[in-house]
């Protein structure tokens, strides 16, 4: 893979550089001090990855990605471990490194890029952020703040169109996504896709009346296909 150093401090350059030397599969074609040399490079010039810094003066490694119409693979270097969550927003980063690197960790990172897709993804609109999970919470990006969701607390998620709502003991979030990406998101031991546009918390259920369940006050209607695997879930007596 032809890739591309940005860091705005030479010995951190430097490290990297060092470091793709060890992987036979990696060639560093520039390195640039600042995002604004690396745009023109790349205005003239395709890359398959980008090792990004994140704190650069003047021009950050995010907005250096919001510049990009189709990036390539990315991977962030940083001193700071606090943007984690932020970079799960974007599908071009592949991962996260944060300094000072090890060899292992490093070649951890390649093995992820060269198992991405060949070809570029495009970067997604600051309106279709894609849920990110930790521990037993779940951030959704709205408005451009990243709200943290306590995953137990979630009754039920239903599909609107580009959206989904996602109902809470607390308070609902309107999303936009998909059902299929919070589904990848959600434990299964809690929750289950009863129809092609809801998923329930199985423990929030009230009652159960032929095809269809009771969460709160909402009526869900339960699909054939998947009445069998909730039956099979619940605790009958």
């Amino acid at each position: 893979m032809n890739c591309i150093v940005i860091d705005d401090e030479a010995t951190a350059r430097m490290i990297i550089s060092q470091l793709c030397s060890n992987v036979p599969s990696l060639n560093v074609l520039e390195e640039f001090p600042n995002a604004m040399q690396a745009i023109k490079y790349l205005n003239q010039n395709e890359v398959d990855l980008i090792f990004l810094d994140i704190h650069m003066p003047d021009f950050t490694g995010f907005d250096f990605i919001e510049t990009l119409k189709n990036p390539p693979k990315i991977v962030l270097t940083t001193s700071d471990p606090n943007f984690a969550i932020q970079a799960f927003e974007y599908d071009c980063i592949v991962d996260y490194l944060v300094k000072p690197i090890t060899q292992e960790r490093f070649n951890k990172a390649i093995d992820k890029a060269e198992a991405k897709q060949s070809k570029p993804v495009a970067i997604q609109s600051q309106t279709e952020k894609v849920e990110a999970t930790s521990g037993n919470d779940l951030y959704v990006n709205i408005d451009r703040r990243l709200i943290k969701i306590d995953i137990p607390s979630i009754y039920l998620v239903e599909a609107k169109g580009d959206y989904i709502q996602v109902k809470t003991e607390d308070k609902n979030y309107t999303v936009h996504s998909t059902l299929k990406k919070i589904e990848d998101k959600l434990p299964d031991d809690l929750f289950l896709k009863v129809h092609r546009s809801y998923i329930i918390n199985i423990q929030k259920i009230i009652d159960i009346e032929d095809n269809s369940v009771l969460i709160k006050k909402d009526v869900i209607p339960v699909s054939r296909s998947n009445r069998p695997e909730l039956m099979k879930r619940l605790n009958l007596l």
